[in-house]
This record gives structure tokens, sequence and C-alpha cells, in this order.
């Protein structure tokens, strides 16, 4: 399959961990894969997702998977005004602004697919991350939205939670903290990224029929 006819996808966030392992997925699943980090992506900037779109994504397009995302943790009393709206902005406004441009298309082309990376935080509100907890929590929304809105011509939109992986999104986290999420997984063991990954191109793939869905991917019960 060549790179002019091979479907194309968009992973946002494609510098981390997570990014990197759907690109590697995606790429053996045959698409052509468009990977970018912050510095050439800014989600949450509209004039930046504007401009990528038009010059990357070119109107051709199948798959977007909003990727970035970002922690600023603190308890309430002390969360800053500045981290609550650039947590939401890249969380849940990045992923709006990208649907956004992506639903244009698809609904042009009559078929396409937003996966939203969520969090359990989005509907167990861990303390510390009133921020991220409303991020992930509006992903959902935002996702069974897409879903109805897209169904009548063939857009699905899917949220998968991931789970805790062992990636630079986490580290510096306490190990204390560490320690009390890994008691929480029934298996005793985390997610991996290329785990998180394989399922999404599987949910791609292989369930056509699936959308507005959401999938937790680790044993926490």
């Amino acid at each position: 399959m060549t790179s002019a006819t091979a479907p194309r996808a968009l992973v946002t966030g494609g510098e981390g961990e997570l990014g990197t392992a759907l690109a590697a997925e995606l790429g053996s699943r045959g698409f052509e894969v468009l990977s970018p980090g912050r510095g050439e992506l800014d989600v949450a900037d509209e004039g930046s997702v504007a401009a990528y779109f038009e010059s990357r994504v070119d109107g051709r397009i199948e798959l977007l998977v909003n990727n970035a995302g970002l922690r600023r943790d603190a308890p309430l009393a002390a969360m800053a005004e500045p981290d609550w709206d650039e947590v939401l902005g890249v969380n849940l406004r990045g992923a709006f602004l990208c649907a956004r441009q992506a639903f244009r298309i698809f609904v042009r082309q009559r078929g396409g697919h937003v996966v939203n990376i969520g969090s359990l935080s989005g509907s167990r509100g861990a303390a510390g991350q009133a921020n991220y907890a409303a991020s992930k929590a509006g992903l959902v929304a935002l996702t069974q939205s897409l879903a109805r809105e897209g169904g009548r011509r063939g857009v699905r939109a899917n949220c998968v939670l991931p789970g805790w992986m062992e990636t630079k999104f986490t580290h510096g986290v306490p190990a204390a903290v560490r320690g009390r999420a890994l008691d929480m997984h029934a298996l005793g063991r985390f997610n991996t990224p290329a785990e998180a990954a394989r399922f999404i191109g599987f949910l791609h793939a292989e369930m056509r029929a699936v959308s507005g869905q959401v999938f937790q991917l680790d044993s926490r019960v």
C-alpha cells in the first residue's frame, strides 16, 4: 500500500510513550501516521490546529486519536487558575478543536473515527486532580455527543482509558501514590503503552459497529 492510498491517522501528543506506541501500532496496520508533538501542533491553540490540518492533514484523514494530555496536580485550595485553564485547554479544548476539524472531513467523506484518550479520574475524581478529572469527565460527554452527531454519517467516536502506565506522564509521582494505585489493580500490574495501542488499533479496525463507548483497559475494580 503506497502512502498516497494508505489510510491516514493523526495522533496528537505524539512525543509521549503512548503516542509513540500508537504510531508504531497504526503504522504496522498500514496507516500513514501523523504524530506531532506540541512544538508542531499545539492542540490548545485554535490557529495552530487550523494551520496543521490545512498543511499536513490536507483534507484526508480516517482516524484521529486525541492523545495530547497535561497534568498540573494540586489541592483545590492551592490550585492556581492558570493551571486549571492550561489543563482544561489541552485535555478538553484541544480535543474539541481537533475533533471539530476532523469531523468536517469525516462528514464529507461519510466515515471516520475519533478516539479520545480518557482517564479513570474522569469518573472517580482523584484528590488533588480537580482540573485533570474535570477535563477527562468532559471527554466522556464529548465522545458520546460526537457519536450521536456522527452516527448517521458513518462517523464513530469512542473513549479509551489506558490506565496507569509507567511513562514520563506519571514520572515524579510519589512512591506512596504509585503504590496505592497499584494496590487498586486486581491483577497487581499496570498497563503498558504497547498494550493500549494494540487495543486502539483493534477497536478501529475490527469493531466497526462500536461507537459512543468508554473502554477501561486496566484491572481496577
